[in-house]
C-alpha cells in the first residue's frame, strides 16, 4: 500500500478551505425533523440513482430500478448508529452484501477470478492484483485507509482510489467504493446530515472521473476530482436546501402527503379513485384529508368540482 502516491498541492489546501466552509453551512441548518427527513430521503436515492448510472445502468429518479433501491439501503446503513466506528473488513462485505443482495449469489464474497481493463485491441491496459491474494490485500488496505493522518477528505478519496485497483469483488466494485467513501466523510462530520449527494456530479463527469483513476499509483488528481465533486454538489444541494418559504412547506409534509403530491406530479389529471388505489390501506376520509392539505397550502389544485374531479400539481 505504500506504494500509493499523493501531494498535497495549492488547489487540494483550497478545496479544503472551502469543504470546512460548507460543513459549518450544513451545521448551522436549522430544518425541522420532517423536513430533514425528506430531503435526507430524496438525496439519498440520488445518491444511488447516480452512482448505478456512473456504472452504466440507466436509471432515473421517478422510478428507481432494483440497483438503485438496494444501493440505498447501503447509503442508509453508513449513515445509521448501526455502523461502525472505523472501516472493517466485516462492513465492506456487508456494504457489498446489501447493495447486490439477490442481484449476484457472489453478494458479499470476494472475486475468485482474475479481473482487468482490456483496450478495442485486447490489450490488457491494467489489471487487477490476483484473486488469491485479495483476502491479505485487504487487510492490509482496511489497516493503511485506517491510518492515514491526512484530512478527512483526501482519506475518503485515496481509499476509493485503492479499493478500485484492488477491485475485490466480481461486481459491484465503483458502488461499495463510493458508499465507502461516503462513509469515511460521514464518520468525520463530513457527511453534511446526508443532504448532499457528491455522486451526481460524478455522473455529470464521468469522463473526467475515469480518467483521474487511471493512474496506478499516484492518487493526486483523483483527490482533486473528489474533492471537487463534494465541494461543488455540496453547495449547489445547500442552495436547494436554503429555499423560498413555499419549498419550505414541501419539505414539511408528512411522508403520506409527500408521497401524494409526488403521484400528481407524475401523473397529472388523477382523480381521487386513481389514488385511493395506492393508498388501499388508507381509510378514504384520511385520503380526502390529506389531498385537502396539499390543496390548502397551494401545492396542487382541483379541476372540476363533481366526482369527475381531477387534481394537478401547481408548478
Amino acid at each position: 500500500m505504500k506504494d500509493y502516491k499523493w501531494e498535497i498541492n495549492d488547489r487540494i489546501r483550497q478545496l479544503l478551505i472551502e469543504l470546512e466552509a460548507v460543513k459549518i453551512s450544513f451545521e448551522a441548518l436549522n430544518l425541522s425533523p420532517q423536513a430533514e427527513e425528506n430531503l435526507r430521503k430524496t438525496a439519498l436515492m440520488k445518491s444511488a440513482v447516480f452512482s448505478v448510472r456512473i456504472e452504466g445502468y440507466p436509471d432515473t429518479l421517478n422510478s428507481p430500478k432494483a440497483e438503485s433501491q438496494k444501493l440505498v439501503r447501503a447509503y442508509r446503513l453508513v449513515h445509521s448508529r448501526n455502523a461502525p466506528q472505523k472501516l472493517t473488513l466485516a462492513f465492506i462485505k456487508e456494504l457489498h452484501r446489501v447493495t447486490l443482495d439477490k442481484l449476484s449469489y457472489n453478494a458479499g464474497k470476494w472475486r475468485r477470478d482474475e479481473w482487468g481493463i482490456f483496450n478495442e485491441a485486447g490489450v490488457a491496459v491494467y489489471k487487477a492484483p490476483a484473486h488469491f491474494n485479495i483476502p491479505e490485500l485487504m487487510s492490509r488496505y482496511v489497516s493503511f485507509v485506517n491510518k492515514i493522518s491526512d484530512h478527512l477528505g483526501i482519506k475518503a478519496a485515496v481509499a476509493q482510489f485503492i479499493f478500485e485497483k484492488i477491485h475485490p469483488f466480481a461486481d459491484g466494485n465503483g458502488r461499495v467504493g463510493r458508499v465507502i467513501s461516503a462513509f469515511i466523510l460521514a464518520k468525520a462530520g463530513y457527511g453534511f446530515r446526508g443532504l448532499a449527494p457528491f455522486e451526481e456530479y460524478i455522473d455529470k463527469h464521468r469522463l473526467d472521473y475515469y480518467e483521474a483513476l487511471e493512474p496506478s499509483h499516484k492518487v493526486t488528481g483523483f483527490v482533486e476530482y473528489f474533492l471537487e465533486a463534494i465541494v461543488i454538489q455540496s453547495k449547489e444541494a445547500l442552495s436547494t436546501i436554503l429555499v423560498p418559504q413555499a419549498q419550505s412547506t414541501e419539505n414539511d409534509l408528512p411522508p403520506r402527503q409527500r408521497e401524494l403530491l409526488e403521484i400528481i406530479r407524475d401523473h397529472p389529471y388523477c382523480s381521487f379513485d386513481s389514488l385511493q388505489r395506492r393508498f388501499i390501506s388508507i381509510k378514504p376520509s384520511t385520503l380526502r384529508y390529506d389531498v385537502t392539505q396539499l390543496t390548502d397550502e397551494g401545492l396542487i389544485k382541483k379541476i372540476r368540482k363533481t366526482r369527475g374531479a381531477m387534481y394537478l400539481a401547481n408548478s
